[in-house]
């Protein structure tokens, strides 16, 4: 088993609203629901195998306000009560306040020191790991095409640069207005060719070793799965990778704070977790999910449902 949450974006602030001025966001409440679910995971027995935390860890605000180290300190303080590894997804938001050069030299880094050979080249921090036999975890990095976190000199800068413009005359780069493909806006990113070609060599790997793999990424890939402005940029990329094996049986997400869910025509399970951000302090949002040999099953707390996933 092991717990799953996403979107915590939390900053030592009063609460706000999010970009459209409608949905509440409760940023320093999100810390204390963040503290609510590593209690409830430390009294799980058995005791979880690892948590996936999908991103967003601490909110933009923090970048202005200069409390980014503070922040982050505070909220892996937090994930530092379990007794049990944490890894980490990069979102917009980490890279509204670090670097891509200075995440990794934070607890948001969460490459185990022996699996560079085990991601492709470059900084992209994609990375897998087996938790269990025959069952593999790969970490996906859903902003290693972006123009967040990377120096405007950077040749992966400019080509994620000339991307959006391309599809994206805005002056804004962060509005989808009157946009044919609203996906393509600045806090959304996407998947290098050295990325997806990495991805499809570790699902031969578990192909031929009959294993069944869970994906994590920032960003959801499935249209069904989120709304049109949230998704990956070359989101159809990565699902024919997925496409072209046997072995992913489901695909975790977050960014959308709304949540979503389905399943794909290829029997994929496509789940976007609630953020923490937007739920009110009387409730919370973050869960557990049991591995079976022939399914999975999430206990949802508070704004996240029960759910069981065959495959």
């Amino acid at each position: 088993s092991f717990g799953v949450i996403s979107d915590i974006q939390y900053a030592d602030a009063e609460d706000g609203y999010d970009f459209s001025g409608y949905r509440r966001r409760y940023y320093r409440q999100s810390l204390n629901l963040l503290r609510d679910a590593v209690e409830a995971w430390a009294t799980e027995r058995p005791p979880l195998a690892f948590v996936l935390q999908l991103g967003d860890s601490i909110d933009g605000l923090n970048a202005r306000s200069g409390e980014a180290e503070v922040a982050l300190e505070q909220v892996l303080a937090a994930l530092g009560r379990l007794p049990v590894p944490v890894h980490h997804a990069w979102g917009n938001h980490e890279f509204y306040n670090f670097s891509r050069a200075r995440l990794l030299h934070t607890g948001l880094n969460s490459r185990p020191a022996g699996a560079i050979a085990a991601a492709p080249a470059g900084d992209c921090q994609a990375y897998h790991f087996s938790p269990a036999p025959q069952f593999r975890v790969i970490v996906l990095d859903a902003y290693d095409l972006s123009i967040l976190g990377r120096e405007p000199d950077s040749p992966r800068y400019q080509e994620s640069l000339q991307l959006l413009r391309e599809k994206n005359p805005n002056n804004n780069l962060n509005s989808p207005a009157g946009l044919k493909e609203p996906r393509f806006v600045e806090f959304n990113g996407g998947f290098s060719q050295a990325q997806l070609d990495w991805f499809n060599e570790v699902l031969k790997f578990s192909d031929e070793n009959q294993e069944k793999v869970v994906v994590m990424g920032h960003l959801p890939i499935h249209p069904d799965a989120s709304d049109r402005v949230c998704l990956a940029w070359n989101y159809e990329d990565v699902l024919s990778v997925i496409h072209s094996h046997q072995c992913v049986v489901c695909f975790l997400a977050g960014h959308l704070h709304d949540g979503g869910y389905c399943l794909d025509s290829h029997g994929v399970h496509h789940l976007t977790l609630e953020g923490v951000i937007e739920t009110p302090p009387e409730s919370n949002a973050f869960g557990t999910i049991y591995v079976y040999e022939d399914k999975m099953m999430l206990k949802g707390r508070g704004r996240i449902s029960d759910r069981v996933m065959h495959f």
